[in-house]
């Protein structure tokens, strides 16, 4: 199969067939394992079967948004912009129509860096099915909104932020109270306190993987978690600052763990410093 640059596709028979004559069950079964920029620029313009196929909800359920290259003068905004003749392509717009065409069965979904809390208030309200989420590196008061967001999605599994929230005890809490399946935490590039640790133990005990790497991370608040959530299949802490990678006890606390990633953690380092922003640590990597 070849789809031309004018939008036609090469008239290939098998068994006497055409691929635009396959049965819609089919071409929804295919066309849901394509990308974004597929589903929105190529596939419908080839003939009316196609289109139909690629507008079905199931092929909308993995929206993916970080694959895509959002600014104006890109191949993808042109075409896009070109094909359905938009005078002003957006994110936001291409999200919207991403959301509606899912129809509440998206499953996936990660957002990119120019995403604003807009675009995770349209989600939390149209993509009420989601179990896994990825979130970037969204301003303090956006953080703050969260919370309150993951609330909305009972069936959440997976969580991946840039950065932990500055309220993260009161989001391990909303997880916890609706989020029953949830099993995979990625917070990486974050300063994990006692307080911090203590919620992950309290509110998400049962955790399967949980991601920590590049992070301020201290022996205690790592053996403590070590301790209080016994389900960990994989837990990452690599690159941290706070406790050395070849720590005996760190080592022998973590042989129980299916995998157990401390590689490049050390005591301090240098090329650390510490600022304080809105009275929560970060720490900042200097190249």
């Amino acid at each position: 199969m070849e789809i031309l640059a004018g939008g036609k596709c090469e008239e290939m028979e098998i068994a006497g067939r055409k691929w635009e004559e396959m049965e819609m069950d089919c071409l929804v079964c295919i066309f849901s394992k394509l990308n974004l920029d597929d589903l929105a620029v190529s596939v419908p313009y080839v003939c009316r079967s196609w289109s139909a196929a690629a507008r079905d909800p199931l092929c909308w359920r993995f929206l993916d948004f970080r694959s895509l290259d959002f600014m104006p003068w890109s191949r993808f905004a042109k075409r896009f912009a070109d094909r359905n003749s938009v005078s002003r392509f957006s994110f936001a717009g291409f999200m919207k129509l991403a959301v509606r065409r899912s129809a509440g069965l998206a499953d996936e979904l990660r957002l990119p860096e120019l995403a604003s809390i807009d675009d995770l208030i349209l989600a939390s309200n149209e993509c009420p099915r989601l179990t896994a989420l990825g979130l970037p590196n969204l301003n303090s008061d956006s953080k703050a909104r969260i919370p309150e967001l993951i609330s909305k999605w009972k069936e959440l599994k997976t969580l991946a932020m840039e950065s932990k929230p500055s309220k993260f005890s009161q989001l391990a809490y909303e997880i916890a109270a609706n989020c029953k399946n949830f099993k995979k935490l990625v917070m990486p590039t974050s300063s994990i306190n006692r307080e911090d640790a203590s919620a992950i133990v309290k509110c998400l005990p049962n955790i399967r993987f949980l991601d920590m790497s590049r992070s301020f991370l201290v022996k205690e608040e790592l053996l403590f978690i070590l301790e209080g959530c016994r389900e960990l299949s994989r837990l990452s802490a690599k690159n941290c600052v706070g406790f050395e990678a070849s720590d005996g006890e760190v080592r022998s606390r973590g042989r129980r763990i299916k995998i157990f990633e401390v590689e490049g953690s050390k005591m301090d380092d240098d090329g650390w410093f510490e600022i304080n922003e809105r009275d929560d640590l970060q720490y900042v990597h200097v190249i």
